[in-house]
């Protein structure tokens, strides 16, 4: 188990092992999600690639997508 410490404004640093582990580097962003009292940080996180996925999502949330596929 790895500890880390919370500063006064709020900031952890990511233990050694782990951003070996994960291959993390200086500028990788994490993702924090929540679940039953628990945190989990998800890395590394592509925000570009996310931004990109969402982009060429929106063509499926046209009204007559909704209209279409109310039902199911």
């Amino acid at each position: 188990m790895e500890l880390a410490t919370l500063t006064a404004k709020g900031q952890v640093t990511v233990p050694k092992a782990v951003r070996d582990a994960l291959g993390l580097q200086q500028g990788d962003q994490l993702s924090w999600e929540l679940e039953d009292g628990a945190v989990r940080a998800v890395a590394p996180l592509d925000v570009a690639y996310l931004k990109g996925l969402e982009a060429t999502l929106a063509e499926w949330s046209s009204q007559a997508d909704h209209e279409a596929f109310q039902d199911l």
